[in-house]
C-alpha cells in the first residue's frame, strides 16, 4: 500500500498520499491492516511456499482458491490479531472484490466498505480476458505443469509470465492514454518499419519493460491462483446470485469507478452501486489512466477514504 522500493517492490508503493498521518486515512487515527493475499508470492500461503510436512513447494498440488477463500483467511488473521470489528475495509480491483465480500460475508464485523474500480461478478470479456493471460503462462514449456520451482534459475515459465503481463497491462491503461503517450512512435534507436530486423514502437518497449519487471519480482503459480480466482468471483455464490447479494448487503459502501477503465467498465460498479447498501450513488473518478486510475489519482479518492471511514466510525 505504502512504502520504499526495496527487495521484492522495484517501486514505491502504491498510495503514498493516501495512508500516513494527516492524511485520508490518518494513521494517527487508525491502525491499518494490510494482509498479502492468499495465493500470493511475497508474505501469505502461495504455489511457490513450502507445503506442510515437505520439504517441496506446494506447486501444482495448491488448491485452487477464491476470493472468498481469501476473506476468509482474512477473517482468520483479524480473529488473530484480537481485531472484532474493522472501521472500514478499502480496495480497488481484486482490493475491491475482497472488499465487497467482507461487506456482504461478515456485516457485524466492518463498519463500512469501499468498493473501488471493481466487479461484482466478472464478466464474459473478463473471464476471456484473464483466461488468455493463464493459457499463455501454463503453455511455456518452462511451466511443467506447475512444478518448475525447484529447476535451475532461468528455466521456469518466464516467456510465458511475460506474455501474461503484457496482454493485462494493456487492459490496465485506456487507449487513449496509450496513443497520446506513444502513438507510433519508434523506441529510440530502433525502426520498427525497417523490412529486416525490425526494431520495436516505443508502446512495445514500455510494455516489454513492464513484462520484465513482473517476471522478476512475481511467482507465475501465484500469477495463475490469482488470475483464476478473478475468473471464479461472484459476490451471489451460495447467496441466491449476485443481484439477491447486493439487495441484501447491510454494509455501507462507497463505491467508485474510473470512467476511462477497460477491464472495469463503469458499468460494473453502476450494477454495485444499485445495491440499498451503496451510499449516495455511483462515484465516477475521471482519468485517462484507464484502470490504474484507481492507483494514480489520489485527490480523487482522498474523499471517497474520509467519507468510508466517517461512516464506519458511526
Amino acid at each position: 500500500m505504502v512504502g520504499e522500493a526495496g527487495e521484492g517492490h522495484p517501486t514505491p508503493g502504491w498510495w503514498p498520499e493516501l495512508v500516513g498521518p494527516g492524511k485520508a486515512l490518518d494513521t494517527d487515527r487508525f491502525f491499518v491492516v494490510a494482509a498479502n493475499v492468499l495465493g500470493g508470492c511475497q508474505g501469505s500461503t502461495g504455489p511457490a511456499s513450502r507445503r506442510p510436512g515437505s520439504a517441496q513447494p506446494w506447486g501444482s498440488a495448491f488448491p485452487r482458491i477464491t476470493v472468498g477463500d481469501q476473506v476468509a483467511a482474512e477473517v482468520r488473521l483479524a480473529d488473530a490479531l484480537g481485531i472484532a470489528r474493522f472501521v472500514a475495509v478499502l480496495g480497488g480491483s481484486m482490493g475491491g472484490m475482497r472488499s465487497l465480500e467482507w461487506a456482504v460475508a461478515q456485516p457485524d464485523r466492518v463498519g463500512a466498505a469501499l468498493v473501488l474500480a471493481t466487479c461484482a461478478a466478472s464478466t464474459a470479456d473478463q473471464i476471456g480476458a484473464q483466461s488468455a493471460q493463464i493459457t499463455a503462462v501454463v503453455s511455456d514449456p518452462g511451466w511443467h505443469g506447475g512444478d518448475y520451482h525447484d529447476l535451475p534459475a532461468g528455466q521456469g515459465p518466464h516467456t510465458g509470465l511475460g506474455l501474461a503481463r503484457r496482454l493485462a497491462h494493456l487492459s490496465y491503461r485506456s487507449g487513449a492514454e496509450l496513443q497520446e503517450r506513444f502513438g507510433r512512435t519508434a523506441q529510440p534507436g530502433e525502426d520498427p518499419l525497417a523490412p529486416v530486423h525490425p526494431g520495436r514502437f516505443a508502446v512495445q518497449s514500455y510494455l516489454d519493460h513492464h513484462a520484465a519487471k513482473l517476471v522478476h519480482r512475481f511467482d507465475a503459480g501465484s500469477y495463475v491462483a490469482l488470475t483464476d480466482a478473478l475468473n471464479t468471483w461472484d459476490v451471489g455464490l451460495g447467496r441466491g446470485g449476485t443481484d439477491a447479494a447486493l439487495a441484501a448487503a447491510r454494509t455501507p459502501m462507497v463505491v467508485a469507478a474510473v470512467d476511462s477503465d477497460r477491464l472495469y467498465p463503469v458499468a460494473d460498479s453502476a450494477r454495485t452501486a444499485a445495491s440499498p447498501a451503496a451510499v449516495g450513488g455511483l462515484r465516477v473518478i475521471s482519468s485517462t489512466a484507464g484502470h490504474d486510475g484507481f492507483l494514480v489519482e489520489a485527490e480523487q479518492i482522498a474523499p471517497l477514504v474520509r467519507e468510508v471511514l466517517t461512516l464506519g466510525s458511526r
